[in-house]
């Protein structure tokens, strides 16, 4: 029986969340602006993780449960449109920028 396996090349989106880029969403792609408009129960919703900090961290909701965006961490997109945050070591470890 074989334990090892090696990750399929497939290309996802993502966007590095900063403390600007969480103040000015001018930058935020479409599909993360999209989430963000979504009630706070529905799996992919991205919201303000404490409501009475307009710019404070966001969290992500999923299947299982809220997932919180810390600074420096990078929201990914995955190849059936589910949302999840990376921390920027994985992230940099796992992907590479495809032109």
């Amino acid at each position: 029986m074989n334990y090892n396996f090696q990750k399929r090349p497939v290309v996802i989106q993502a966007f590095k969340m900063t403390p600007d880029r969480r103040i000015d969403q001018c930058e935020w792609p479409e599909w993360l602006a999209k989430a963000y408009n979504l009630e706070r129960n529905v799996p992919g919703a991205v919201f303000p993780t404490n409501p009475s900090l307009d710019q404070g961290t966001l969290s992500i909701h999923t299947l299982e449960g809220d997932h919180l965006v810390a600074w420096g961490d990078w929201i990914i997109q995955g190849v059936h449109g589910e949302l999840y945050p990376c921390k920027p070591e994985i992230f940099a470890a796992t992907y590479d920028p495809v032109d």
